[in-house]
C-alpha cells in the first residue's frame, strides 16, 4: 500500500497489520489529541490494502459488513494459499517412519536426535558406565542440546 512521503508507519505485532499515520502540519504544530485520534490509518495486510477512518460516527453498518466480509475473504484465501503451500512441501519430502523402513532393508539404522539423546542420558545415568564414558556422553549430549 503506498503511503505519502513523510509518514509514521508502524507495525503492530499483536495483529500483523501495518499501520501508517498521517504527517502532522506542514509548519510543525502537532495536532490535538482529538484531531489525531481522527487521522486516518492505513492498514496493510500482505497484498490488500484498504483506508480505515478511526472515528466509529463515520462507519455505516453496511460499510462495516462489507469491510468485515472482505476480511474474511482475504483470510480464506490466506488460509487457502498456506494449505497449498503445505501440501507442496509434504509432497517433496517422505514420513520418517518410511525412511526408517527403507533403511532398515538397506541394514541400516536411523535415529532421531531425541533418541540418542535419550541414550545418552541412559548411559550418563548408568551406574555401569565409566568416567570417561560419562563425560563423553556429556559432550555429545551438549552438541545435541545445542542443536535444539
Amino acid at each position: 500500500q503506498a503511503v505519502p512521503a513523510g509518514s509514521h508507519v508502524q507495525l503492530n505485532l499483536q495483529t500483523g497489520q501495518t499501520q501508517a499515520k498521517l504527517p502532522d502540519r506542514e509548519n510543525g504544530e502537532s495536532d490535538t489529541r482529538e484531531k489525531r485520534r481522527r487521522k486516518r490509518y492505513i492498514h496493510a495486510r500482505h497484498w490488500v490494502g484498504w483506508a480505515v477512518d478511526v472515528d466509529a460516527n463515520s462507519f455505516t453498518s453496511e460499510e462495516l459488513k462489507k469491510a468485515l466480509a472482505k476480511m474474511k475473504e482475504n483470510e480464506k484465501a490466506e488460509r487457502k494459499v498456506s494449505f497449498l503451500k503445505q501440501c507442496t512441501v509434504r509432497k517433496k519430502f517422505r514420513p520418517i517412519e518410511q525412511l526408517k523402513e527403507e533403511f532398515e532393508k538397506l541394514n541400516m539404522k536411523i535415529e532421531t536426535d531425541y533418541e540418542i539423546m535419550v541414550k545418552l542420558i541412559s548411559k550418563f545415568n548408568s551406574s555401569a558406565s565409566t568416567l570417561d564414558e560419562k563425560v563423553a556422553a556429556l559432550y555429545d549430549l551438549e552438541y545435541y542440546v545445542h542443536q535444539v
